[in-house]
């Protein structure tokens, strides 16, 4: 289940630099997240840090991308692999 970014986003920062796979980033006008590079932190943390740091509370599951842990953990293991 890769998170998404709502419209209620401020643009505060917060989750862009809290993200440890690169999956978030500005769009054209607010942040959003890759769902390709999204494991809602599996491997990493317990739980999502921009989550966890957003003061607006604008990150949901994106209904499109519904993954089970088990491919979260999966999708992590690929995208850490190819990192030197």
């Amino acid at each position: 289940m890769a998170l998404m970014i709502t419209d209620e986003c401020i643009n505060c920062d917060v989750c862009e630099p809290e993200c440890p796979n690169d999956a978030i980033s500005m769009g054209e006008s607010i942040y959003v997240i890759d769902p390709h590079k999204c494991t809602e932190c599996v491997g990493h943390f317990d739980e999502p840090q921009c989550v966890q740091v957003c003061p607006v509370s604008c990150i949901p599951v994106h209904p499109e991308h519904v993954e089970s842990r088990d491919q979260l953990q999966q999708k992590y293991f690929l995208l850490t692999q190819t990192k030197v």
